[in-house]
């Protein structure tokens, strides 16, 4: 009897573990697309972005028009690199930020704070989620979901909501929702913020800035 019961608490304890380990897949390298819906005027935005990530390192991949934008951010030291590609002008810029130029950037955007969960749960892109409400420096308010069944490094794109446990898989904000169209594991190569790629030509943040209108 005494034998049957401690065969029964392994064999417990081993299922415990697999469902624990299942519900927790890490994934260090790979693939995120999230598709966006827009909920003020904006022609020309881009209907999805995806991201790369390898470690802490991540890059947000956007097109806008002629251009193809990408944006590198190392999570650990918060520098990072953009990258902007416009073919039809034979142009390939790499414009290196600082810390101080990543925050000045992400301090032009709303910034999000107050996460709370609420306890709704509902599955997202296959994934088990629960609903979190936030507010904004600009009054406002939204709700994001987020996931424990995977383990995905902070990024680019959840940056922005590190307080929150778990993996976003959908935020709803005043201006647009973005929603989880697949997370793919997979090589995606090196990612570095002080490599230039062949045939970029490097300039200045402050270049870049002028540039998109953004110099003084």
């Amino acid at each position: 009897m005494l034998k049957s019961i401690k065969t029964s608490v392994v064999a417990l304890i081993l299922v415990s573990a697999a469902i624990i380990a299942h519900a927790q897949k890490k994934i260090t390298e790979g693939t995120i697309v999230y598709g966006i819906k827009y909920k003020i005027d904006a022609p020309g935005a881009p209907e999805q972005q995806k991201i790369k990530f390898n470690g802490d390192i991540s890059k947000l991949e956007l097109s806008f028009g002629p251009a193809a934008v990408g944006v590198l951010l190392d999570i650990k030291s918060g520098a990072g690199l953009t990258l902007v590609d416009i073919p039809v002008a034979q142009k390939q810029l790499a414009a290196k930020m600082s810390k101080a130029d990543m925050d000045e950037s992400k301090n032009s955007r709303p910034q999000y704070s107050d996460f709370k969960a609420t306890g709704e749960k509902k599955t997202i892109g296959g994934y088990n989620a629960e609903k979190y409400t936030f507010k904004d420096s600009k009054g406002g308010a939204g709700e994001l979901w987020a996931t424990t069944d995977v383990d995905v490094p902070l990024n680019i794109a959840t940056a922005d909501f590190k307080d929150v446990k778990g993996f976003v898989v959908l935020i709803d904000t005043p201006e647009a929702t973005l929603t989880l169209k697949s997370l793919t594991e997979g090589k995606v190569g090196e990612l570095s913020i002080t490599k230039i790629p062949s045939g970029y030509d490097e300039i200045t943040y402050a270049d870049l800035k002028a540039m998109q209108g953004g110099g003084e």
